[in-house]
C-alpha cells in the first residue's frame, strides 16, 4: 500500500521541463494498478469512467460506496501514490467526501465543476463560485492531506469560452486548488491557458492525439487518460477472445 503524502504527490507536479509532464496513468482495478507500478510509472490517478466500466456502471452511476471502495483497493494493491477521480463529489459535504478519501487511502482527487449526480441536472455547469466555495471546504478539511485537481468542464460541456475558463480557474486555484484540468480543451488553446492560470495544468491525452511529451510542451504539468486506458485494454481482449473463438 502507498505510503506516499500529498505534499510528495504535489512535488512530483513542480519544476518539470516543457516536454517532461507527470505522466498518470489509470487504472480501473488493483490489477491493472500493479501492472502500472511495475512499469516504473510514479503515480497514478483513477479514472472515474473505467473505474465504473469495471464495476458494470455507466460513468456518472457508480454508487459513492463502491466507488470509494475500488478506489481503496487501487492504493492498497500498490506502493505508488494514488490520486482518485470522485466526479462532483457525489453530493458529500467536504468533510465526509475528505474522511473517505483518506480512508481509501488516496492522496489526491479531482472535482469536476458540473454536475454528475442522479438528482442533479446532468451535464450542467455548476455556478463557479459555489464550487469554490466547496474547493475551499475540502481544502480547509483536508489541510495539506490531500491534492485537489480542481476540473473545469466548460469544453466539455460546450461552453468553451476562453475567458470564462479562466475565470472559473483562477477562482478554484484562489479556494486552494493544487492543479487545474481543463478537459477536452484543444491543444491550440494550452499555451495560453497555461499562463493565464498560472498553476499546474493537468491535460487529458486522447486516443491518436499529441503524444505526452507533445502536450507538456504545449503548457501541461501532468498528463492524465480518462477511461482510454481502459478502452484500449478492452480492445485487446476483444481480439484476444475473438482468436479463442
Amino acid at each position: 500500500m502507498s505510503t506516499c503524502t500529498a505534499e510528495a504527490f504535489g512535488a512530483l507536479h513542480h519544476g518539470r521541463a516543457p516536454g517532461d509532464p507527470l505522466v498518470l496513468p489509470g487504472p480501473w482495478d488493483a490489477a491493472s494498478a500493479r501492472v502500472f507500478e511495475e512499469a516504473g510509472f510514479p503515480a497514478l490517478a483513477t479514472p472515474s469512467a473505467g473505474v465504473a466500466a469495471a464495476l458494470g456502471h455507466a460513468d456518472g452511476s457508480v454508487p459513492p460506496r463502491e466507488m470509494f471502495d475500488a478506489i481503496g483497493r487501487v492504493a492498497r494493491a500498490v506502493s505508488v501514490p494514488v490520486s482518485a477521480d470522485v466526479e462532483d463529489g457525489y453530493g458529500l459535504p467536504a468533510r465526509k467526501l475528505v474522511g473517505r478519501l483518506l480512508d481509501a487511502g488516496v492522496v489526491g482527487c479531482n472535482l469536476e465543476d458540473s454536475w454528475g449526480r442522479k438528482d442533479a441536472p446532468a451535464g450542467t455547469l455548476k455556478d463557479p463560485r459555489e464550487q469554490a466555495d466547496y474547493l475551499a471546504a475540502v481544502r480547509e478539511v483536508a489541510g495539506r492531506e490531500l491534492f485537489v485537481n480542481a476540473r473545469v468542464d466548460t469544453y466539455l460541456r460546450g461552453a468553451a469560452d476562453f475567458d470564462e475558463t479562466v475565470a472559473r480557474a483562477r477562482l478554484y486555484v484562489e479556494a486552494g486548488a493544487d492543479c487545474v484540468y481543463v478537459i477536452k480543451a484543444p491543444v491550440e488553446v494550452l499555451p495560453a491557458l497555461r499562463a493565464a492560470i498560472g498553476a499546474p495544468l493537468n491535460v487529458l491525452c486522447p486516443p491518436g492525439g499529441p503524444s505526452p511529451q507533445e502536450l507538456g510542451r504545449l503548457g501541461a504539468t501532468r498528463v492524465t487518460f480518462g477511461p482510454g486506458l481502459h478502452h484500449r485494454a478492452m480492445e485487446a481482449l476483444s481480439d484476444i477472445a475473438k482468436e479463442l473463438a
